[in-house]
């Protein structure tokens, strides 16, 4: 996009429905700059449930990212994946920033003003579109140190979108004995175990979840630690009973406003199952004494690039690059899960 160009935004105007939006040229305040967006990645678990309609339109969208402040209700501008080039500084700005290659948490927009405090320099050596990846690599470390297998210790990862996938391939070089793989689409599972999973299960072949928890048990003997970024409420019953006895199960999944009735009966019970959240947005208080967010990110950007130099991760998950203009086309094929898409990106 040339710098005459006009801009555009994607918004979320209401339950399947998005817009394209024109949006004026930003200009920025003393202590901004002007990004103009590149590519930037769809995060299609959590903006799948904007799409849908499964937000509640009260909850505060991010108080740590300043670019989505506000509430979830429509319209919305949603998304936190951006790669572009800094072309323009505010007066209080080190004019260095001119020129460098940014990652933003910024929804989808073509150019926007932002503090600095707000970008991530992509390192030297690194494609735009790889460095759209690093939000979700940034979650998969999260769920990997929050996880923190034992050497010796059995996982299953329950979803095998783009951060289970990571996320997998990270559990997969840490001591963990195995790591099975849960997920019914055929071309997940087999990136999965490319990526390093030891065994794969079908959820979709199961009548029942107690099958499903067979086929975990069959291929472990029972997981010590799950971690369940399906997006589906219903799956965590069925993590929760694929643990062993004082087994841990760590939630990524967002499910906004869906509900699943859940019920844990004696294997929770009396099997002292523990269940916990993991956010990106914050660290976990216990680990908050050796780890902080400048560590995180760069373990990030490493371990991207080493998933990358060793399994092209970029190009195996990127499957669909889309011109911004065509987003409303792009959202519905995403939302039919019959589609192939794993990674979204929008080109500008």
């Amino acid at each position: 996009m040339s710098e005459g160009d006009a801009g555009h935004a994607v918004e979320f105007t209401g339950p399947e429905r998005v817009d394209v939006v024109p949006i004026d040229d930003p200009v920025p305040d003393p202590d901004e700059v002007v990004v103009e967006a590149t590519v930037s990645a769809v995060s299609a678990g959590s903006e799948l449930l904007a799409y849908r309609g499964d937000l509640d339109p009260e909850t505060v969208a991010d108080e740590e990212l300043s670019a989505l402040e506000g509430d979830l209700s429509y319209p919305l501008r949603y998304g936190y994946a951006v790669v572009g080039r800094v072309t323009a500084v505010g007066d209080a700005v080190d004019p260095e920033w001119r020129g460098r290659t940014v990652f933003a948490f910024n929804p989808h927009e073509s150019r926007f003003a932002v503090s600095p405090d707000g970008l991530r320099p992509v390192p030297e050596g690194f494609d735009p579109k790889t460095a759209t990846l690093f939000a979700n690599a940034e979650t998969a470390v999260t769920l990997a140190v929050d996880t923190a297998p034992r050497l010796g210790e059995r996982v299953a990862v329950f979803g095998q979108g783009v951060v289970g996938l990571l996320t997998t391939a990270l559990l997969a070089r840490s001591g963990a004995e195995t790591v099975v793989a849960v997920e019914p689409r055929d071309d997940r599972r087999a990136l999965a175990s490319e990526f390093g999973a030891d065994a794969t299960v079908d959820p979709s072949r199961h009548d029942a979840r107690a099958g499903v928890v067979e086929a975990v048990r069959d291929r472990t003997g029972g997981v010590d630690l799950a971690v369940e970024v399906s997006g589906r409420p219903e799956t965590l019953e069925t993590a929760v009973e694929s643990v062993r006895f004082d087994g841990d199960v760590v939630v990524g999944s967002w499910y906004g406003t869906k509900r699943a009735d859940l019920g844990f009966g004696d294997h929770f019970h009396r099997g002292r199952v523990t269940v916990r959240s993991s956010q990106v947005t914050t660290i976990a208080p216990e680990l908050r004494g050796r780890w902080d967010r400048e560590r995180r990110r760069e373990t990030a950007w490493r371990e991207l690039r080493r998933l990358d130099d060793d399994l092209d991760v970029t190009d195996r998950l990127v499957t669909d690059r889309v011109p911004v203009a065509d987003a409303p086309t792009a959202y519905r094929r995403l939302a039919d899960e019959r589609e192939p898409t794993i990674q979204l990106l929008f080109t500008y």
